[in-house]
């Protein structure tokens, strides 16, 4: 098997699709942070002696409350879909820049709003947000196509969408704080929203949507991209199909099992979001949100997994261990099969194992960080073509997921200090995980579709490529 040397030494180097990634990085960070300040903020915002009483506060009942967390998803899932088709139109960079842009400046906004139309017109604000956050995954996904060799894809992934973790620890470790500063409560928002308004003008700069739009990058780099993609600026556009083939989209029998598995996938994590903390409350007797940095401690183990599993994933590449797809469904594996074993484990803890639950917790989320070499990148493994298209309706099917998933546990528990009742929700969360992952190992497949192009190529590179694990070297 020859390889070019000089390609791969350009590979081995912090390049202009590293660079990319940790923009995607940052983007993603701010944008998770925009997405949960206010579970936080609405503490401080609804009692001003929590925190700092300098500040207004709002009578918001319980009710209430739930509906504002609640907004932001329903404004989220309407855009999934035309974000994907949008970004492949336009480009990742402009779809990803407005969505972050906007939600930035609405966040900003927010203290306002509360005081001119208290919480209806936060409300209408939060699903403004969802909207705009709806083209986060579809165009990073797009972007992640252009930029990512295929030795690389999981690796360079993993990077980018760890920053969704990385936003959520942040942003739940520090919020206590500013919330109990001079700035008060509003400063949460006034922070992280500025802090998105700062991000947007650096990837307006410096982001990019391929390698032919960034006029610096090297030309060894460039060649190493398109050389992994079969792809090159000149006939970048030609070759691209110019409509998008949704009826074989829902007859690939690949995609519909990563669909599914994407649901099961957010059934069981968003169980464990929603839920597990009034469980801790009504099981345990103890209030994890209570305290910010115990609520991140899940998140953070998530952050720094994904950067082993990405380690030992480069490690199997370098020696050339296991083909492509058998990677893909070991960490899939991985990522949802351990998290069943301990979500079991956990609806048998009793309420003087406080410490064992919070282990037990900790391992089934910070396990997850191992899907971000399976099935979250297998849309590009798919189609590099559609990529964003096809995490947009795979996305919106898994977030309806997340909706229903609550409804189906406030139907079942009744008596939420029944721990009998909490345990057939964590039968029901592990046995998605199982069913879903189950799917993805039988079924689930890492060669481009033949929809993918309108004159599908036919290169012994990408043939190679599409064989053994990605690699960062």
């Amino acid at each position: 098997m020859v390889k070019n040397r000089r390609y791969e030494d350009e590979g081995s180097v912090f390049g202009i699709r590293h660079l990319q990634c940790f923009l995607l990085f940052c983007g993603l960070s701010v944008a998770y942070a925009l997405r949960v300040n206010l579970s936080v903020a609405i503490v401080a915002m609804t009692d001003k002696n929590a925190t700092n009483p300098d500040f207004d506060e709002y009578d918001w009942s319980e009710k209430t409350k739930s509906l504002l967390l609640s907004s932001f998803f329903w404004g989220y899932v309407v855009t999934q879909v035309p974000a994907g088709q949008l970004a492949r139109k336009f480009g990742g960079k402009i779809m990803l820049l407005s969505g972050v842009f906007i939600c930035s400046l609405l966040t900003v906004l927010t203290p306002i709003c509360a005081r001119l139309g208290d919480w209806q017109l936060v409300c209408a604000l939060r699903v403004m947000m969802g909207l705009s956050q709806g083209f986060l995954f579809p165009s990073t996904h797009t972007i992640l196509s252009k930029w990512a060799p295929v030795e690389e894809r999981g690796t360079l992934g993993t990077y980018s969408y760890s920053g969704t973790q990385f936003g959520t620890v942040v942003m739940l470790a520090t919020s206590g704080v500013m919330a109990s500063s001079v700035m008060g409560w509003p400063s949460i928002f006034y922070i992280s929203g500025g802090v998105g308004l700062v991000w947007s003008v650096v990837f307006f700069i410096w982001g990019a949507s391929s390698p032919s739009e960034y006029r610096n990058i090297s030309p060894e780099e460039k060649k190493l991209i398109e050389t992994s993609l079969g792809s090159s600026s000149e006939d970048e556009t030609t070759k691209a199909p110019t409509r998008t083939p949704w009826v074989k989209f829902f007859t690939s029998v690949p995609f519909l099992v990563l669909t599914l598995t994407h649901c099961t996938h957010n059934w069981g994590f968003w169980t464990l979001l929603t839920e597990i903390p009034s469980y801790m409350k009504n099981i345990l007797g103890m209030d994890i949100k209570s305290n910010a940095l115990l609520s991140a401690l899940p998140y953070a183990a998530m952050f720094l997994m994904s950067f082993v599993f990405s380690a030992l994933q480069s490690q199997l590449s370098k020696r050339e261990c296991i083909p492509l797809s058998v990677s893909r469904k070991l960490f899939n594996s991985i990522g949802h099969w351990i998290p069943m074993i301990t979500l079991v484990c956990l609806g048998y803890v009793s309420a003087n194992d406080t410490n064992l639950a919070i282990i037990l917790l900790t391992i089934t989320v910070g396990i997850n960080g191992a899907t971000y070499l399976g099935f979250q990148v297998n849309h590009i493994d798919l189609s590099p073509n559609f990529a964003g298209i096809l995490m947009g309706i795979t996305n919106c099917a898994a977030n309806i997921m997340s909706i229903i998933a609550p409804l189906i546990v406030g139907f079942i528990v009744t008596d939420e200090k029944n721990p009998e009742q909490w345990r057939i929700i964590f039968f029901i969360a592990a046995g998605f995980y199982f069913i879903g992952n189950l799917l993805f190992v039988l079924f689930g497949k890492v060669e481009v579709q033949s929809w993918n192009d309108a004159q599908p190529k036919h290169s012994t590179n990408g043939k190679r490529n599409s064989t053994f694990v990605e690699s960062q070297h």
